[in-house]
């Protein structure tokens, strides 16, 4: 019996998080447009990150395995 009333208050809980469009609270205004910007961005567009702020990961040095090329200025210290 425990158990089914823990599963139900989980399963209550869980629906709260539901999520919905976001808007700026009552009587509150979206931040103001960047400078240069041609309109104020949206909500949406403000919550997606930038390819600045989150890069794409490249893997291709561990699956490529070239030779690496010679480098003429790589020159011992002179003495």
């Amino acid at each position: 019996m425990k158990r089914i009333v823990i599963l139900g208050l989980v399963l209550a809980l869980s629906a709260c998080g539901a999520a919905r469009d976001l808007k700026p609270a009552a009587g509150k205004a979206l931040p103001v447009a960047p400078f240069g910007a041609q309109a104020t961005p949206t909500p949406p567009q403000l919550l997606t990150a930038s390819t600045q702020a989150r890069p794409e990961r490249s893997d291709e040095l561990l699956t490529s395995s070239e030779e690496r090329q010679g480098n003429e200025f790589d020159l011992p210290p002179a003495n």
